[in-house]
């Protein structure tokens, strides 16, 4: 019988942690920490997550504003924007909602934010800090990952990780912070992978994050296997009132007899991805209260 990963339940108590820690800080004479969210244009999904995330900051106390930009913006005058945010001594950190508009440039913009208010963690110098002694504002799904799988205390040693997808921001990260734990033997597969099935029956741990609706079937993975579903989708569902649903990369259905633990999707990966940039909110809100004093 499989068991759910409840990435719901573990985001709230991270949250309520976020919150005691902030709580604190008030309560000796301190602001509350200040995050500033852009969404460019009102592309629905986007809408979506931003409202979420504004959820996530006003239940820990945290200060948040929303820019809202054209999606007629000159790229040009983002990078101004962003240039505004990055010299603002009072804001300890802002989000790019993504995606962008397709004439601008994602890495132009992810290059010209501030590191240190880099609350996603997607610049070059805070994913590069995952193979250093330092670890920085690292990318936040990555580490919700990492985090469900330390608090629901899957052992990772001598184990067989199997990464799918190597996306910059999602399953590079999460392969590369598996890999310097030096516990495990860790494995990056994607989409395009000749025989993906080979590799994932033999994964003790296997984290997908490529978005293909039930790319890993029941007959890919071995009986006891721990899984992480970090991909998302909408397929067409007539029984819904939305006429879609939201699945994973994994067939869920079929597969949840042969997990030993399983995230579902929605309510898995997805929550701890706004928690954990709860997290690198706080900590950046700390690294700019050390810096002024």
């Amino acid at each position: 019988m499989g068991k759910i990963i409840d990435g719901i339940k573990v985001s709230n108590d991270i949250k309520s942690e976020v919150k005691s820690e902030i709580d604190l800080h008030i309560k000796n004479g301190l602001r509350s920490p200040k995050l500033a969210i852009i969404l460019v244009g009102n592309h629905h999904a986007s809408r979506v997550y931003v409202n979420a995330k504004i959820r996530a900051c006003n239940v820990v106390g945290i200060d948040s504003e929303l820019i809202q930009l054209s999606d007629n913006i000159k790229e040009i005058d983002l990078l101004s924007k962003i240039h505004s945010l990055n010299n603002n001594k009072d804001l300890d950190g802002f989000i790019i909602q993504l995606p962008l508009p397709d004439y601008i440039s994602v890495q132009k913009v992810i290059d010209s934010i501030n590191p240190e208010k880099d609350i996603d963690g997607f610049t070059n110098d805070n994913i590069g800090s995952i193979t250093s002694n330092i670890n920085k504002l690292l990318p936040a799904t990555g580490v919700g990952v990492l985090t469900l799988l330390e608090r629901y205390h899957v052992g990772m040693n001598s184990k067989n990780c199997v990464v799918i997808g190597s996306s910059r921001n999602v399953g590079a990260p999460i392969a590369q912070m598996l890999i310097q734990k030096e516990e495990s033997t860790v494995v990056v597969c994607n989409s395009k992978t000749k025989n993906l099935g080979y590799y994932t029956k033999g994964a003790d741990i296997l984290i997908s994050a490529v978005g293909k609706p039930n790319l890993v079937t029941s007959d890919m993975v071995k009986e006891g296997v721990v899984i992480i579903d970090v991909g998302i989708s909408r397929v067409v569902d007539a029984s819904k009132k939305s006429g879609y649903k939201l699945v994973g990369d994994v067939d869920f259905d079929n597969i949840f007899e042969k997990s030993k633990l399983i995230t579902p999707v929605p309510g898995g990966v997805g929550p701890m991805t706004i928690a954990s940039l709860i997290q690198n909110t706080l900590k950046a809100y700390n690294s700019n209260f050390e810096k002024s004093r």
